[in-house]
């Protein structure tokens, strides 16, 4: 058990503070909506029917999608485009260990790698292809959600309902979307430049604390 700890204690860690924000913002987001539903007329839902709302689809997943879409274009655009001095960035002009083709005779290499062929083409961009998966789902789930919460506030305003193909143009929907979306993109943007200068001893993602700044790559 110490062993499994010592050697998952990074993904541990992260998702149980995944678990203990999700519980939190359930537990907030469930108020805030029983208050939003008494203001507006409504009657106060339960949590279990909080949990299959359109408010609780639509807070969740209009994060996860943006967190999913940043993530695949960081692990796309760092194929070809470079930051000199960035831990975050390959080498400029030194070839690296992530841009060899894979050997089907490396010990203990993927089954995927032995097979070869089409499935080794997947493979080789299986990453890119499942975080993009992610995104896409999270997308329309997102959708679904902000769509069935727009369509719970106009039944309670005696208001007409809408559509999937007039809500995809409305501006609600891209709102949530890009409020998200540009504060993925800082982020990154963040720790690219910030790597440069700045130094965390004993992290995977900085650079040794004496490497010159200029000095790029981990």
């Amino acid at each position: 058990m110490k062993t499994f700890f010592k050697n998952n204690g990074l993904s541990i860690c992260f998702i149980l503070l995944f678990i203990g924000a999700l519980i939190g913002q359930i537990f907030l987001g469930f108020k805030e909506h029983n208050k939003e539903l008494i203001e507006e007329g409504g009657k106060i839902i339960s949590l279990s029917s909080y949990l299959t709302s359109g408010h609780f689809f639509e807070s969740t997943f209009e994060n996860w999608e943006s967190e999913f879409l940043q993530m695949a274009l960081f692990v796309v655009l760092t194929i070809s485009l470079k930051q000199k001095g960035s831990s975050e960035s390959k080498k400029i002009d030194e070839p690296e260990e992530v841009d060899r083709e894979p050997d089907p005779n490396r010990k203990d290499a993927p089954w995927a790698v032995k097979k070869g062929g089409l499935i080794l083409q997947l493979y080789k961009h299986s990453l890119t292809i499942i975080l993009l998966l992610l995104f896409v789902i999270s997308f329309i789930i997102h959708f679904y959600g902000s769509l069935k919460d727009e369509n719970e506030k106009l039944l309670l305003q005696g208001k007409p309902l809408e559509s999937v193909s007039s809500y995809i143009q409305n501006s609600r929907f891209w709102f949530e979307s890009f409020q998200n979306w540009q504060s993925e993109f800082l982020s990154v943007f963040a720790i690219i430049m910030l790597s440069i200068y700045f130094r965390q001893i004993g992290s995977s993602q900085s650079k040794p604390v004496d490497a010159p700044h200029m000095e790029t790559g981990e």
